[in-house]
């Protein structure tokens, strides 16, 4: 059971209230997102598209652009060369629309993830050098390509690296030497020397922000520019960044137009996925839209993701999002299918008593061992690793949990990998099969998670009686949004609760309705979607419950109710 932590951040919630004109209770959240002095306050309540930083802030994003037009009017080809997740779908989409209309002969190569692995390599160069490219630009990778880009260099080709993961390092006794590729350009918000505000941009928002500078020195209007936040959007949710700062922005900014999208390919899987153009959020994005776009390269190629975000033809666009909504339901039957087997090893094994996770699933497709990573360590709560078979050995993928950096985890066992990249929370690898054991026993003698720190925590921004909660107050918490990792959606707790007439309802009986009851007689409806079991059986118990819930306000044939959605109790 998770422990609850109630956040106890300090601030002068008065007087934010009386200058920002919003309730205390909202600038009390504010401060629970670390968002604090007046001039922060105001961009995150007020901030639009002409609060986004300059790209010029990006090291060798001047430098970059400088080439790319040179290079655009000497009527080279050009390269992009992405990724085959969403992240890299939309960089590889952003950098060659925005190309093209500046009038290059652009073309794009996305890795295939069982041919190719991930990132630049050396068939790649081949083949773009057999083709008659003089420019490579990499989007979502190439910042850990050092060997790659050498050969592409020696092979005549300028190259552009366009990344947001973290720059290789090794330390010594004496310092850490970061290991930069040697590009023409290098544009990485967390190389050193960048004096970017804000480091933690996803890939396509790095794309995105070259485009800016693109447009800026061909003499394009900033709307044109921002035409592609939609995109930048999209990638930002699904890459899973925190959205805080200019991420917040490119997502705020990113939706409005995708709720008035004319884009063929998004109308297309937004229509074959049953969603509303106007009302997708990053909760479709991340759950329902992103799948579907991460799955073409995962079982197949990325190609088809791709082709459908270039496609103009309606009929050709519905047939792609079908394909790509279909390949979603395969990945998640096989997804069930690891996660089932990487549970049954870890429990009927010692495995299972490690603090760091290391699952081999043999037969497992190699495209979905991030997803099962990531599943093992919502249940364990434990950093997790899941490898499976490569044709050159072995693959696996990592997810991790905040106090361990994955990252400079794998540096410490570098000398086991072959390839290795990422960031804290997340990373790939590949490595010899012989080295899978050694790799497990080295991660776990290194490590120094404690017992407190793997205790799961539910955190909770305030105790906010059920009696306070007005209909004006939850719409003002639509100022704090987009909500996603990094901005979550405002959580509260209250006590002595009290539950009548409980229901089962939903086709799948996963809905529980029941009417609440606070200490102070405030009686509003209670609704669950999660833990149902649990809090059914609580709330049949008679005790007084204190619970964990987010507000809502339910329209329902033209009356609005208040709801209190609750996810935990006591």
């Amino acid at each position: 059971m998770a422990k609850w932590m109630i956040s106890a951040k300090r601030g002068d919630f008065n007087e934010i209230s009386s200058r920002f004109g919003i309730d205390k209770v909202t600038a009390r959240l504010i401060r629970n997102r670390d968002v604090v002095g007046d001039g922060e306050i105001e961009k995150y309540l007020h901030a639009s598209a002409a609060d986004f930083y300059s790209p010029y802030d990006l090291k060798d994003c001047e430098k970059a652009a400088d080439l790319l037009l040179e290079k655009i009017d000497e009527g080279s080809r050009i390269r992009i060369i992405g990724d085959y997740d969403i992240d890299g779908i939309m960089s590889t989409y952003i950098l060659l629309t925005a190309l093209k209309e500046l009038g290059a002969d652009a073309d794009y190569a996305i890795p295939e993830r069982i041919r190719d692995g991930y990132g630049l390599n050396e068939n790649l160069i081949r083949e773009a050098f057999a083709a008659g490219v003089d420019t490579i630009v990499t989007c979502d990778n190439g910042i850990s390509a050092v060997e790659q880009i050498r050969m592409a260099k020696e092979m005549g080709m300028s190259v552009i690296v366009t990344d947001h993961h973290n720059v290789p390092y090794e330390d010594t006794e004496e310092e850490r030497r970061y290991i930069l590729p040697e590009a023409d350009a290098v544009i990485d918000p967390k190389q050193p020397g960048c004096g970017y505000p804000y480091k933690e941009l996803c890939g396509a928002a790095v794309a995105w922000k070259l485009v800016c500078a693109l447009y800026d020195m061909a003499g394009f209007e900033d709307e044109e520019k921002y035409a592609f936040l939609e995109f930048a959007a999209i990638a930002t949710v699904g890459d899973i960044v925190d959205l805080k700062d200019e991420n917040r922005l490119i997502v705020k900014e990113g939706l409005k137009r995708l709720h008035e999208t004319k884009h063929t390919g998004l109308c297309a899987l937004i229509e074959k996925c049953g969603l509303e153009k106007n009302a997708v959020d990053p909760y479709h994005i991340g759950f329902v839209l992103g799948p579907c776009l991460n799955a073409s390269g995962r079982l197949e190629t990325a190609e088809q993701a791709l082709r459908l975000m270039c496609t103009e033809a309606r009929e050709d666009a519905l047939i792609l999002a079908a394909r790509l909504r279909e390949l979603n339901e395969m990945r998640k039957t096989m997804t069930e299918e690891g996660l089932e087997k990487a549970v049954s090893i870890l429990e009927q094994s010692e495995l299972g008593k490690d603090r760091v996770l290391v699952v081999y699933l043999e037969d497992t497709h190699e495209s979905l061992a991030g997803i099962i990573a990531g599943r093992l360590r919502e249940r364990y709560n434990k950093p997790a690793f899941v490898l499976t078979d490569s044709e050159e050995g072995i693959k696996g993928s990592g997810r991790s949990v905040e106090q361990y950096s994955m990252y400079d985890e794998l540096v410490k066992a570098g000398d086991l990998l072959d390839k290795f990249g990422g960031h804290p929370m997340a990373a790939g690898l590949s490595m010899k099969k012989e080295n899978a054991e050694k790799f497990r026993i080295r991660l776990n003698e290194l490590c120094t998670l404690t017992d407190k720190d793997l205790e799961p925590v539910l955190h909770l921004d305030m105790q906010l009686p059920l009696a306070y909660l007005r209909e004006d107050l939850i719409e003002e918490f639509e100022l704090l949004r987009p909500f996603g990792k990094g901005n979550e959606k405002p959580l509260f707790a209250d006590r002595e609760i009290s539950a009548g007439n409980i229901r089962i309802l939903g086709k799948n009986e996963n809905v529980l309705k029941m009417k609440l009851r606070d200490r102070y007689g405030a009686e509003i409806e209670g609704i669950c979607f999660r833990n149902i079991d649990k809090l059914k059986k609580r709330a049949e118990e008679g005790t007084p419950l204190c619970i964990a819930y987010y507000p809502a306000v339910n329209s329902y044939k033209g009356r609005k109710t208040i709801q209190a959605v609750v996810t935990d109790c006591l």
